[in-house]
């Protein structure tokens, strides 16, 4: 399932395409033909700002564009028609829930078929990932985590101990240390994946994980004991089923 990052981190930004269509079918939501913008609509946005976009932008628009689960759980992918360049010359194309955050390209690598992307939390644009490729791909991970079933998801917090253990136990994905918006000047965020689950790991502070099942999710907190979120709530649901 997780073949393709290699390639993908090392430039061959298709291959991270085809780590989307794998991941999204190993969890039960393929991305199927349909599933992209029209590519009317992407003419429409090249028009109002000016310019043609990227190549990975467009790219990823036309593959998987309309799918909310895959780009607006939580923070959210700029519909085309509605893109637009800041003061500073940056295009924006994703924005955090509360406004908090703006990842875009800068405006000198515009005319790159897969540019750096820059992030801004309030005090101006900060590097963020050297291909936009990549980010739209750790976007997709992140927004199909939080779109996931409640019964397939969970969080807790980290401590020391946990933090070193995720690290061991758990293969570190070949995706970069993305920075983290809530802590910019901490850890960043760091994928590992183990049996049918991934794992995020945000500034050394948080920890999600996606299972492709609910057994999975347990296999990870079974290893992991502490204090996670969502088991209350299937307690609680095991409790009313009987």
């Amino acid at each position: 399932m997780l073949e393709g990052l290699d390639e993908l981190t090392a430039g061959d930004r298709h291959r991270g395409w085809e780590f989307v269509r794998t991941l999204t079918a190993a969890y039960g939501r393929p991305v199927v033909e349909g599933d992209g913008v029209d590519p009317a609509l992407v003419q429409v946005g090249e028009d109002r700002i000016g310019f043609a976009l990227p190549a990975a932008l467009r790219e990823a628009y036309l593959l998987f564009g309309r799918r909310w689960d895959l780009t607006a759980a939580q923070d959210s992918l700029i519909s085309p028609q509605s893109l637009d360049v800041d003061p500073a010359g940056v295009l924006v194309f994703r924005v955090e829930a509360q406004g908090c955050a703006s990842w875009g390209v800068p405006a000198r690598s515009i005319g790159q078929d897969d540019p750096p992307v820059v992030v801004n939390v309030g005090d101006g644009w900060v590097p963020y990932s050297d291909r936009l490729s990549v980010a739209l791909v750790e976007m997709v991970m992140s927004e199909a985590m939080f779109s996931a079933d409640e019964r397939d998801v969970d969080n807790r917090e980290l401590d020391d101990t946990t933090n070193a253990l995720v690290s061991a136990a758990f293969e570190r994905l070949p995706l970069p240390v993305f920075p983290f918006w809530a802590g910019m000047d901490g850890p960043g965020v760091r994928w590992f994946a183990g049996p049918d689950v991934l794992l995020r790991n945000d500034g050394e502070t948080w920890l999600w994980v996606y299972g492709r099942t609910p057994e999975a999710v347990q296999a990870v907190r079974d290893r992991l004991s502490g204090e996670w979120l969502m088991v209350a709530d299937d307690d609680e649901d095991e409790e009313f089923d009987d």
